[in-house]
């Protein structure tokens, strides 16, 4: 019987700190979605600029 004490033990001090987690409203998650989705675009955006300047100075040079 001992084979099966430790994973019972595991599964319920699994359920016990799951019950402290302090889980997001839907409000919060879909505010925090749109938040990262705007800062990717953004940086994506920078990524895309920089690239073609450093593009265009790149074939001036040569």
């Amino acid at each position: 019987m001992k084979l099966l004490e430790k994973p019972v033990k595991f599964i319920s001090d699994v359920n016990q700190e799951m019950s402290k987690v302090n889980w997001p409203t839907y409000d919060d998650l879909k505010s925090s979605t749109v938040i990262v989705i705007v800062i990717s675009i953004f940086f994506a955006l920078y990524v895309f600029v920089s690239d073609r300047i450093l593009q265009n100075i790149i074939q001036l040079i040569f």
